[in-house]
């Protein structure tokens, strides 16, 4: 069967579906943001693009930074609430029941019902046709407690993430098909990652029959 050719569009699927902040007390908002990804590891820095018309993108432009907070299946009513309504008509903080958390390098508040946030600088404004792009240094990064291992490894797939894809949200739920390098991976190497898998997944139930 043949491919069919389309025109030009957004049809990398699928993204992360993160909800940003930004702003202070006194002028505050949090928008839902699809485009957004690494751009450098050292330093390391993000990127989010933001449509000129949006509530969010003045207030990023005039303060100069913004918190990237990762969503989850808990949180995914409240992300796309923050994507549909304009921080111009309602405070989505107190409409969704989120808590505004101080930054601790940044002014802007993050979202403490959130398991990561990334606090950012920007450091660039790249001007685009319907959007702007604003290339942030990432300052400071807060992660819960509760996903963090014995190891002191970040453990995210235990944090119920989704991603968007062409207009609908998804559980990542899945069991991973591999581990970076897998390809070229040796058998005794294998052998120990399925048995750290194994009590990952003992642990997980442990700890669910402990509530």
């Amino acid at each position: 069967m043949g491919k069919i050719n389309f025109k030009p569009g957004t049809m990398l699927n699928p993204v992360p579906a993160v909800m940003v902040s930004c702003g202070n007390e006194e002028k505050h908002d949090i928008i839902t943001v699809a485009w957004t990804g690494i751009v450098n590891s050292e330093p390391p820095m993000t990127y989010v693009s933001v449509r000129k018309e949006r509530f969010s993108h003045g207030i990023i432009k005039e303060n100069g930074e913004f918190t990237i907070n990762i969503t989850t299946e808990d949180l995914a009513f409240a992300t796309d609430f923050c994507g549909v309504r304009s921080g111009r008509d309602v405070d989505k903080f107190k409409e969704m029941k989120l808590t505004p958390q101080p930054g601790e390098k940044v002014a802007c508040p993050s979202i403490k019902e959130s398991p990561v946030n990334l606090e950012c600088k920007v450091r660039e404004i790249h001007e685009y046709g319907s959007h702007d792009m604003f290339v942030a240094d990432i300052v400071n990064v807060r992660v819960d407690e509760k996903l963090m291992d014995e190891k002191g490894r970040i453990r995210l797939d235990l944090a119920g993430l989704v991603a968007y894809n062409h207009g609908e949200y998804f559980a990542l739920k899945r069991t991973p098909l591999g581990k970076f390098g897998y390809s070229v991976m040796k058998a005794k190497t294998k052998k120990r990652i399925a048995g750290e898998r194994r009590q990952n997944a003992r642990n997980k139930k442990n700890r669910k029959n402990k509530r």
